[in-house]
């Protein structure tokens, strides 16, 4: 169960373009109460949606990224 301040999403499933979709949506959904949205990646079927997810440490709201385990990773966009 995420924290409060935490979105969390899940990309399983997903393909490079609707995970870039998912991504962008939900960065411009999180409001001021957000520090940071987890995203579940996965890394058995690969290494294609953690690659994309490591594309948003350039996106102007992320300011780092933080691995959680091989399978999670957390867009920080703020301190908490």
């Amino acid at each position: 169960m995420p924290m409060p301040g935490i979105l969390e999403i899940d990309l399983h499933g997903k393909n490079a373009y609707q995970a870039r979709i998912t991504l962008d949506s939900t960065l411009k959904k999180a409001d001021a109460s957000v520090y940071r949205i987890r995203v579940i990646h996965g890394f058995h079927q690969g290494e294609v949606l953690k690659e994309v997810t490591a594309e948003y440490a350039r996106h102007p709201r992320v300011k780092g990224l933080k691995a959680i385990h091989s399978g999670c990773t957390d867009l920080i966009l703020r301190e908490k």
